[in-house]
């Protein structure tokens, strides 16, 4: 059973994904060890460099966290968080994060610091607070789940930061290079609330972040704080409709298109046509081959988190 309280005793294990995150990885690592060694805070890196070693290491950590009363923390993008998440939710463990990432939404929401030295900070005064993640087929997610064109904007953004760099900007110039590509619609059938229908969509995505629903302009964010996700899609449209949803998206104003649709749901099932027994799931940025129909729900069991005092907290913008 994970205390609901923190003495400032616990020693820290921080899995450290070195193959993502914007800032130099020795100049991050220098940060933590600066701030938590000024705190007189014990703690132990355990670099990863290869994302596949992820669930691993932090396994790793999992167990010298339950042997020695610790906590586990994961440094890198939301695709780290999540990983590292998917091990410590099963644990019951505190579990700390030092956000890394281009976008950092899961930290945002919860008002901690994008700034590596910051966030470190932040993590010595931080208390456990139980929040919600979204499952799928068993699977977590902090952020977002999604299938179809979404999948593929994220291969192509990560092409891009390779060979351009992390930025917002990058990001969203992929993406409109991604959609001026013909892209083929997908026939789905979603089940929810004892009802069923078909249709088709280049899109479904699965949220479970307020920040990000709201700032796209998704009204069924506040269905989030009733324990619930959102799902929305795009019914059949061409490239130049989709470059205006692009732009609504980034004018907070998506919900307003007529061709998107969006509700929030306690549990869904999403059936994809014939001939698909797996489909490629983005999760937090992270692209996973998983078997169908798909089912999304909230996780019966809290993720933890380590959020910082009220006044320690950073703005969500």
């Amino acid at each position: 059973m994970a205390p609901s309280h923190l003495t400032g005793q616990e020693p820290f294990f921080i899995v450290q994904n070195t193959g993502s995150g914007r800032d130099n990885v020795r100049d991050v690592q220098d940060t933590i060890r600066r701030v938590l060694d000024a705190a007189g805070r014990r703690y132990e890196l355990i670099p990863v460099d290869d994302g596949r070693q992820l669930p691993a290491a932090a396994q790793d950590a999992v167990e010298r966290a339950r042997q020695q009363g610790g906590v586990v923390v994961a440094a890198g993008g939301d695709g780290t968080l999540s990983a590292v998440a998917q091990v410590v939710l099963g644990a019951g463990l505190p579990f700390g994060i030092l956000p890394q990432g281009t976008f950092n939404y899961f930290g945002r929401t919860y008002g901690i610091a994008q700034d590596t030295e910051a966030a470190a900070r932040n993590l010595v005064a931080a208390q456990p607070q139980p929040v919600q993640v979204g499952l799928v087929n068993g699977q977590v997610f902090l952020i977002n789940a999604s299938l179809g064109l979404y999948p593929q904007l994220l291969e192509d953004r990560e092409a891009y930061k390779q060979r351009y760099g992390r930025s917002r900007s990058v990001a969203l110039w992929s993406a409109l290079v991604t959609l001026a590509r013909a892209h083929r619609q997908l026939a789905i059938q979603l089940e929810h609330e004892g009802k069923s229908r078909m249709l088709r969509t280049p899109t479904v995505v699965v949220g479970n972040n307020a920040l990000q629903l709201e700032q796209v302009g998704i009204a069924e964010a506040g269905e989030l704080a009733s324990g619930r996700l959102v799902a929305m899609g795009v019914r059949p449209v061409g490239t130049l409709a989709l470059y205006g949803l692009v732009l609504r998206g980034w004018l907070s104003r998506l919900g307003d298109a007529d061709h998107v649709f969006s509700f929030g749901f306690d549990r869904l099932t999403v059936r994809i046509g014939r001939g698909h027994r797996r489909v490629k799931v983005a999760m937090d940025g992270e692209i996973h081959w998983l078997d169908t129909p798909l089912e999304f729900t909230v996780s019966p069991q809290p993720l933890l988190l380590l959020v910082p005092p009220e006044a320690q907290r950073s703005e969500r913008a």
